[in-house]
């Protein structure tokens, strides 16, 4: 991938924070802005329209939580990444990350390296295509070498035709229509199964087991006490 095709947004109170990733990610070739509050971030993805944004959670002004709410406001950043960098790693500021509409959460300290790796994990997101008619229905998802055909509620992996249940497809096409994204438990019953449907607490642990015996261990990934995600081959 060209990684100077990426704008990112670096957003953090501490000057000496954003030089350090500043310095490091213009090496790998990104484009980079910078704000220092949650209120400048979301004036600046609004003007830019980021890729990624790569915030703290703790700032003045606006935290990182409340400007990841204004950003999923915004339609015209539908497509934008929104990932928190923090040294708060308890597990409740981690759900409202999600909850806000974070698609990652990494705490620091973290070694420039794996940042860099974790960063462009989520780019490839941006890599996924999607076959839309016109008509304003999708009718394919290509990801890897796997393909979610809508219109005959089929997928194909290599080459492959395996016909999955209703359910299990529509998690699948849940789960791979933003790889990397962590879906909470929540989100994954609200959109597959409905609000006003009552299911048991292990329905969707069973056809995550189902879909991994089917499509492999490698790409469904647990992220423990908040959802699941897809990652690309």
């Amino acid at each position: 991938m060209n990684w100077s095709d990426y704008n990112i947004l670096l957003v953090d109170d501490e000057k000496d924070i954003l030089e350090f990733l500043s310095y490091n990610l213009r090496n790998e070739g990104f484009k980079i802005h910078t704000a220092s509050n949650g209120r400048d971030a979301v004036r600046v993805a609004t003007e830019i329209r980021p890729h990624l944004v790569l915030m703290d959670v703790m700032m003045p002004d606006m935290d990182g939580i409340e400007a990841c709410e204004e950003i999923r406001a915004n339609g015209d950043l539908e497509d934008t990444l929104v990932a928190f960098l923090t040294a708060r790693g308890e597990d409740y500021s981690q759900i409202a990350g999600f909850e806000a509409g974070g698609d990652d959460y990494i705490t620091k300290p973290i070694k420039p390296r794996v940042l860099v790796s974790r960063i462009k994990a989520l780019l490839k997101r941006h890599k996924v295509k999607i076959e839309n008619p016109g008509n304003g229905s999708v009718n394919k998802i290509v990801s890897g070498d796997l393909v979610i055909d809508k219109e005959r509620y089929l997928v194909i992996k290599k080459g492959k035709d395996i016909s999955l249940p209703r359910k299990e497809f529509e998690l699948l096409s849940l789960l791979i229509s933003k790889p990397e994204k962590v879906f909470t438990r929540e989100e994954i019953f609200d959109r597959v199964w409905g609000v006003n449907i009552v299911v048991g607490d292990r329905t969707i642990d069973v056809h995550i087991r189902k879909l991994r015996e089917k499509l492999g261990e490698n790409n469904i990934k647990t992220v423990k006490g908040i959802g699941y995600k897809y990652v690309a081959s």
